[in-house]
């Protein structure tokens, strides 16, 4: 295993890869995404055309097994400007750590907190003095949570994350048990750099 900072030309070459791994990963509890390859390419593109951007790539050799990616907060602007309305702190004092994507065989080896690392360390080289990510909330009840589930809360409170109050996005995807687009809520977590 390899687990490496993409940016530039590598990150771009790398991003047919992330939108079927997003696709693949994000189907499970609690995203349960119906993926769509043309909506996966064109939402990546925001990476391909940020100068700040960055994926964290994990390779079991060529093969990419996992990806973590990263841009300023205010490459996201339009997204997030609802959810952001009445925080106080400057947006672009953030980095914004979107997605983590990792296949199941390779969980629990420690690539999870290189993910959040990597990123971290690019924020904070890029002069960012927040991280921020969000989590999609579902109901306990919800009809396709395995009874097995855990969420990751405890692991982003292990590295200093705490959910920020009110701070909520909207996003809307199709789930694979319904025959149109909902919108979800986000909750946004951030900590100090």
């Amino acid at each position: 295993m390899e687990v490496r900072k993409l940016t530039g030309a590598a990150l771009e070459a790398a991003l047919d890869d992330v939108a079927r791994l997003r696709i693949c990963v994000f189907r499970a509890f609690p995203y349960l995404y119906d993926g769509d390859l043309a909506y996966e390419l064109d939402y990546l593109n925001t990476y391909a055309e940020s100068d700040a951007a960055i994926l964290v790539g994990a390779f079991d050799g060529k093969t990419l097994v996992g990806a973590a990616t990263g841009t300023p907060l205010s490459d996201h602007a339009d997204d997030f400007a609802a959810a952001f309305g009445g925080a106080d702190f400057e947006q672009d004092s953030v980095f914004y750590c979107a997605e983590s994507v990792l296949l199941p065989d390779y969980r629990g080896r420690g690539i999870g907190h290189l993910f959040f690392d990597k990123r971290e360390a690019h924020g904070r080289d890029l002069g960012f003095i927040r991280s921020a990510f969000c989590s999609v909330i579902r109901p306990q009840d919800h009809a396709l949570r395995p009874k097995n589930y855990v969420p990751l809360d405890a692991f982003w409170r292990k590295r200093g994350y705490a959910p920020l109050a009110g701070v909520i996005a909207e996003f809307g995807w199709k789930d694979i048990d319904q025959p149109a687009e909902t919108q979800k809520p986000l909750q946004f977590w951030m900590r100090k750099l």
